[in-house]
């Protein structure tokens, strides 16, 4: 839970330092700007809040890493979802706007997450996880669209170390193989993703891994 935090300050504290014009740069999400991913973190604070007041009483069905689903696919930004989140991005306006919601529905979303008791049992997406597990998925979910935000923004501080680190051990852990030594952690999520294509070296040394890359992760 702790690192949950630690990635979750690091990405807003990133987003609020933000100068304007940076607002319509593209981000490493296919199809959104920095703008777009800044109103997807608003709604994933939203969805932050709302499991973790939504109770469950049965086992647990899934943990941090099965949490996931896999597909094959990387999104191409067509997605209703995905269009509904630009055309909500762009209503805000002003980039002060977003900033706001973000800081107003993310701190909640952290303080919540603090206060939460890590064995009690919640509800998502029609399936029971621990507080810890739910919050320990976050930590993969925060440093992804960390470097999506920082894709083409090279003067902006990436995500912490620890959570790049815990990251990789859960994608590798969704292959079920592990990415070559020689992969940073931020090469592996990127590349094992698909947020970006490896080059034949890299390609080479990943090995027999590369055909199930990537891991499109929803």
């Amino acid at each position: 839970m702790d690192l949950f935090s630690r990635s979750w300050t690091a990405l807003r504290t990133a987003v609020a330092e933000l100068p304007d014009q940076d607002f319509a740069q593209p981000s490493g999400c296919a199809g959104w700007l920095v703008r777009d991913l800044v109103c997807h973190l608003i709604i994933d604070a939203q969805d932050v809040l709302i499991t973790l007041v939504t109770p469950a009483e049965t086992e647990p069905t899934r943990d941090a890493v099965t949490y996931w689903e896999v597909a094959g696919t990387p999104p191409t930004g067509d997605d209703p979802l995905d269009a509904l989140i630009v055309r909500l991005a762009a209503a805000y306006g002003e980039p002060w706007l977003l900033k706001f919601h973000l800081d107003d529905v993310g701190s909640a979303a952290g303080r919540a997450a603090e206060l939460a008791d890590p064995d009690l049992r919640v509800g998502t997406r029609d399936q029971v996880l621990t507080v810890g597990d739910y919050l320990s998925a976050y930590v993969l979910e925060w440093t992804l669209h960390h470097l999506d935000l920082i894709a083409h923004l090279p003067d902006v501080a990436g995500p912490p170390a620890e959570g790049l680190a815990r990251s990789r051990e859960m994608l590798e852990q969704i292959a079920g193989a592990a990415f070559p030594p020689s992969l940073s952690d931020e090469d592996a999520l990127l590349i094992g993703t698909g947020r970006r294509a490896p080059t034949d070296a890299e390609k080479a040394a990943v090995g027999e891994l590369a055909a199930k890359l990537p891991l499109v992760l929803g």
